[in-house]
Order: C-alpha cells, then sequence, then structure tokens
C-alpha cells in the first residue's frame, strides 16, 4: 500500500512540476511578445493556456485520489494538500501571463512609450520567484522557499518605481500618452501578482515541511529574514 501512494505520489510531484515549467514558458512568451509587439506570439501564447488548463485538472483529480485512496497522514497529508494548493496557485499565474498578452494586442499597433527596463526586470523576477517556489515544494527546502517570499519585497519595489514613472512622468505630464501607457500599468501589475502567488506557494512549502503557518505572519517572518535568521 505505501508502495503504491510512494509511487502515486511521485506522479503527482511530477506534475506540478511540469506546471510549474510550463507556467514560467508561458510568463517568457508573454514577455517576448511584449518587447517584440509581437501579436502573434501573444495569440499563441493564450492558446497555449488551455494546455495548463488541461493539466491542472489531472493534478487536481490525482490529488482528491490520493486523499482519499490512501488517506494521508501528518507530512504526507501536508505534502499532498499543499500541491492541490500550488497547482491552483500556478493556474492562476499562467492566466495572468495570458493578461499580459492580451495587454500586447492592445497597445500592438501604437509606438511604444518608452525602452522597457523595468518590466522585463520584474518578469525575469517572477519568472525565478515561481521556479524557485516550485523547486523549494519538490524538494522540501524550507529555506529556500523562506528566500522566496523574502523576494518578494524586490517584486513590490519595482512595481511602485515602475508604476510611479508611467503615471507621473508620461500619464500626468501628457494625457495622451494614457492609451500606450495604462496598459503597461496593468502588465506591471500582473506581474507583481505573479510573484504574489510564488510568494503564496513559498508560504504553502513552509508549511508542508515543518507545519509553520505564516500566512499571516509574513511581517514577523520577513523581518526574521533581514536579519538572517
Amino acid at each position: 500500500m505505501k508502495r503504491h501512494f510512494d509511487d502515486d505520489l511521485k506522479n503527482f510531484t511530477s506534475n506540478i512540476l511540469k506546471m510549474g515549467n510550463l507556467t514560467e514558458r508561458a510568463i517568457s512568451a508573454a514577455i517576448e511578445a511584449l518587447q517584440t509587439q509581437d501579436a502573434q506570439k501573444a495569440e499563441k501564447a493564450i492558446k497555449g493556456d488551455t494546455k495548463i488548463d488541461s493539466l491542472e485538472l489531472i493534478i487536481e483529480e490525482q490529488g482528491i485520489d490520493l486523499l482519499a485512496l490512501y488517506q494521508p497522514m501528518a507530512v504526507d497529508l501536508r505534502t499532498v494538500t499543499t500541491g492541490l494548493k500550488i497547482n491552483a496557485e500556478l493556474e492562476r499565474i499562467a492566466d495572468l501571463a495570458v493578461n499580459i498578452c492580451q495587454r500586447v494586442i492592445e497597445i500592438v499597433e501604437l509606438p511604444i512609450l518608452k525602452p522597457l527596463v523595468d518590466i522585463p526586470r520584474l518578469a525575469d523576477l517572477s519568472k525565478l520567484m515561481t521556479r524557485d517556489a516550485i523547486d523549494a515544494f519538490v524538494n522540501k527546502d524550507e529555506a529556500l522557499a523562506k528566500k522566496v517570499i523574502l523576494m518578494d519585497m524586490e517584486a513590490d519595489r519595482l512595481k511602485d518605481c515602475t508604476q510611479d514613472e508611467l503615471i507621473n512622468d508620461f500619464i500626468v505630464k501628457d494625457g495622451t500618452t494614457a492609451p500606450r501607457a495604462i496598459p503597461l500599468i496593468l502588465v506591471v501589475r500582473d506581474l507583481e501578482r505573479i510573484c504574489d502567488h510564488a510568494s503564496y506557494i513559498a508560504e504553502d512549502v513552509v508549511f508542508m515541511v515543518n507545519a509553520q503557518v505564516i500566512k499571516h505572519h509574513r511581517d514577523e517572518l520577513l523581518k526574521e529574514l533581514e536579519k538572517g535568521v
């Protein structure tokens, strides 16, 4: 019985890793479409979301089967329930990548407002956080999960700086730039939300590993991490 559970749990975890890889590629495709102003790439990325949606349903079914058939306890139970939460978070991240692609299609015919600098940085951070959060889950790496949570502070900083620039340096000074600036503001917000979801995954991993609930105690944890604890 235990061997069958371990095999099924391995397949469950493997599919979550696959979901994470697909989600990370979706973010990359969305940002590439934005940087190249390529509507066809954006549309292709949007269509690719169906593969992620299908995998989400498979993982959900696997997780429910693990709970129903084996009734796991303790860390095994936390692993399965965490995997189900991560599955949902990754699907939300993929949906945010689709949102970015839709913004690209809106502005593709317009001249780009400014060279994209901080947006690609935020995109790279969102991919890194997503990848590290999944790796932390697969490897039960609490330290890496806490590192992801700490990275969310940099994501917030990049979002605030980029958003302030687009509003104060463009829209406020020249209202005609709004049709080009507002979609970029929405892209920035979507990327920051991706980072938030990666951080939520990391919080779940910490709970999975040691049953420590930090969902409502993030400020205390961030203070500890900043001190190097």
